[in-house]
């Protein structure tokens, strides 16, 4: 292979290709919903996707662009190559990239690109002095498949928090997922077997934001493609069984100065946080209705995200407790001052999740919001006066709710961008308006031999 005009980072990944014997590679990018989307190439055209780009037809992929605008070209990110560990043999392996999408008439990136749009949030941070890290604790159930092979939502383990086998059945099937995972660069921090039956957690390390971006639509397709491995399904829907709890995606947050500094951080503040930090905070409250259709994208989200399951819904933070949107976790070492943001749910795509989160913290600061105090009660406990009393808000209870609010902040709206916003209001409100003439089982059991 030849290296002329190649980054030292791309010629790694062309001296990679050979000595694993790498035949080849998927392209990965994301649509406007965040399902992971791939152009599988021969290894041997990885030059010509640095030099050239790879073109596919971006009107096929939901939201992107029409018909009469449809060439569109792949640029693989170098810094994203990995082996695919479910797809090494003896004698050959497939690789990964993940790419920024560019549109073909005008050679710029295309603003519907999911990542672009993450990237523009992190140019704004970067205009105002900080880099932004970011670490998401996703969970996920693991089901057993019928004799079709089609997912059921048979759980075969009745384990709970943080049980071991024989309680946790899926433990083995969690270390070849982290095994997995590891292999394609991951720091795994830790596992665990979480409250509901068969739902799991696996942690890994906080990273830039755009990182942390590819890494969850990366583990998301690990963890899919190893429990295959096993005859399970895996999935990342939020409430797949009524009445337990379900799946969410706590997102931890941080700015870093120039200098390396964590710009949250104040040992001299009650709670270690700076100014800067509770304008970030305040920002994300101010916001959370709109970021809510993004963070929770899906009619099932709002299954998820009712009193009485952990997961929160009342506009409001704690240092103490996990009954509010956000929380402060406690921090070792300034370094490790944080946000954690407890709303939004796995299903989201992550790029356009964090980046709402994002904007909706600088603008914060932008405009010097002043935080509200933390709310120290478990909110759980609270009746109606009293939320009217402390000034605590509720999120949309659907996704409908969710799609206005969305569509009404100008902040969250804007963050999206000109493509994206639209196509994702257009696609969010078909999705919720099938679901509102649609005839659940329930009210079939309910009503069809009562009535």
């Amino acid at each position: 292979m030849t290296s002329g005009n190649l980054t030292e980072a791309e010629q790694a990944v062309l001296d990679e290709i050979e000595e694993h014997d790498v035949d080849f590679l998927r392209l990965q990018f994301t649509d406007i919903l965040g399902t992971v989307k791939n152009v599988s190439v021969p290894a041997r055209q990885a030059e010509k996707a640095f030099r050239e780009g790879i073109y596919f037809d971006g009107s096929s992929i939901e939201g992107f662009v029409r018909i009469q605008e449809s060439d569109m070209r792949l640029v693989p990110d170098p810094d994203t190559f990995a082996i695919l560990p479910w797809r090494q043999k003896e004698d050959s392996a497939a690789g990964r990239m993940i790419c920024d999408v560019y549109n073909t008439s005008t050679g710029e990136p295309f603003e519907g690109d999911p990542r672009r749009v993450l990237k523009n949030a992190l140019d704004r941070a970067d205009e105002m002095g900080y880099t932004v890290n970011a670490a998401p604790e996703p969970e996920f159930f693991l089901f057993e498949e019928d004799e079709d092979g089609r997912a059921t939502t048979k759980t075969g383990d009745h384990g709970g928090y943080f049980d071991l086998a024989p309680k946790d059945l899926a433990s083995d099937v969690r270390r070849d997922i982290i095994y997995g995972l590891e292999e394609m660069g991951f720091e795994i921090e830790a596992s665990h077997h979480e409250v509901a039956r068969g739902q799991h957690e696996i942690n890994f390390e906080y990273d830039n934001a755009l990182t942390t971006a590819d890494n969850v639509a990366t583990f998301r397709t690990v963890v899919r493609a190893i429990a295959a491995q096993h005859d399970l399904h895996a999935t990342f829907m939020p409430k797949p069984i009524p009445k337990i709890n379900g799946s969410g995606m706590h997102t931890h947050l941080s700015l870093f100065t120039e200098d390396g500094e964590n710009a949250f951080h104040d040992e001299n503040d009650e709670f270690d946080l700076s100014d800067t930090a509770h304008s970030f905070l305040a920002g994300i409250l101010e916001h959370a209705p709109a970021i809510t259709a993004v963070a929770d994208p899906t009619v099932n989200s709002y299954k998820r995200l009712v009193p009485g399951y952990e997961a929160p819904v009342y506009v409001a933070w704690s240092d103490r407790n996990r009954s509010a949107l956000i929380r402060k976790p406690a921090a070792r070492v300034p370094a490790a001052s944080r946000i954690e943001a407890r709303f939004p749910d796995p299903s989201c795509n992550p790029y356009l999740a964090l980046a709402a989160l994002i904007h909706a913290g600088l603008e914060g600061i932008d405009q010097d919001l002043e935080c509200p105090d933390p709310v120290r009660e478990n909110i759980y406990e609270f009746d109606e006066a009293k939320r009217e009393e402390y000034g605590i808000e509720t999120l949309p209870s659907n996704l409908g709710e969710a799609v206005d609010a969305l569509e009404e902040d100008e902040v969250i709206y804007e963050a999206l961008g000109e493509h994206v916003a639209p196509k994702f209001v257009e696609a969010k409100s078909k999705e919720f308006e099938e679901y509102l003439i649609d005839v659940s089982e329930w009210e079939l059991d309910r009503y069809l031999e009562t009535f």
